[in-house]
């Protein structure tokens, strides 16, 4: 009986999850990298429905990509006063280096800007957030990355 139930749920949902992978234009990111297995996931969780977790992952992978940018780059993490820079402030040096391009800084910059701490900290503002839109936002937003 359970089986069946799941089953059947499984089978109405279907097309909403085919046009959903199929939204978000998705690059396959390079395998081999820490990186690359979330990035699947992601997409597997924005496919399923699962907005909140997608969202979350798509602000975990932007930062994960910085930080490797910044390391492959040899791009200091910490400002001489010892304080890290933010994620942001990474960014705005890659661009101004011409390491990333004006598209990707300003996808990357738009997953930094996308309620990220309201979310992982649970505030108040998530109750009017539409977490479908703002997961395919940032889904697109990686696909630029």
């Amino acid at each position: 009986m359970v089986k069946e139930s799941i089953e059947s749920q499984c089978r109405s949902f279907i097309e909403e999850k085919i046009d959903r992978y199929l939204e978000i234009e998705h690059q396959g990111i390079i395998g081999g990298h820490y990186f690359a297995h979330a990035s699947s996931e992601c997409i597997y969780l924005y496919r399923d429905g699962y907005f909140i977790g997608a969202v979350m992952m798509s602000h975990a992978i932007n930062e994960g990509i910085i930080k490797f940018v910044a390391e492959r780059n040899g791009i200091e993490r910490h400002k001489t006063d010892g304080t890290t820079k933010t994620i942001a402030e990474l960014i705005d040096e890659f661009r101004g280096k011409s390491i990333i391009s004006d598209v990707c800084a300003d996808a990357s910059m738009g997953i930094w800007k996308s309620f990220r701490a309201d979310i992982h900290h649970m505030n108040p503002t998530v109750a009017t957030i539409d977490f479908q839109k703002l997961a395919q936002q940032n889904l697109k937003h990686l696909s630029a990355i």
